[in-house]
């Protein structure tokens, strides 16, 4: 993950990275997904997420680019 203080900041670096622009989040919805993705777990009975829970969780913060699609292994 990398932080950048601009939109123009983000494009100066992709290009002299030659490296596409990737996903792009606020730091509203980094904190959002932080808190609703870990804050659980440390609970005893955490057994981690389906596919759509994760789903579910991406969509409730915005989330929902083909970038945030996941594939169950079934």
């Amino acid at each position: 993950m990398l932080l950048f203080r601009s939109e123009a900041h983000l494009n100066r670096w992709c290009q002299a990275q030659q490296m596409p622009r990737g996903e792009t989040l606020s730091l509203a919805q980094i904190w959002a997904l932080a808190k609703t993705w870990y804050g659980d777990r440390l609970q005893p009975d955490f057994t981690g997420r389906t596919v759509a829970e994760a789903h579910h969780i991406f969509s409730q913060i915005g989330l929902t680019s083909s970038f945030w699609y996941l594939q169950s292994d079934s």
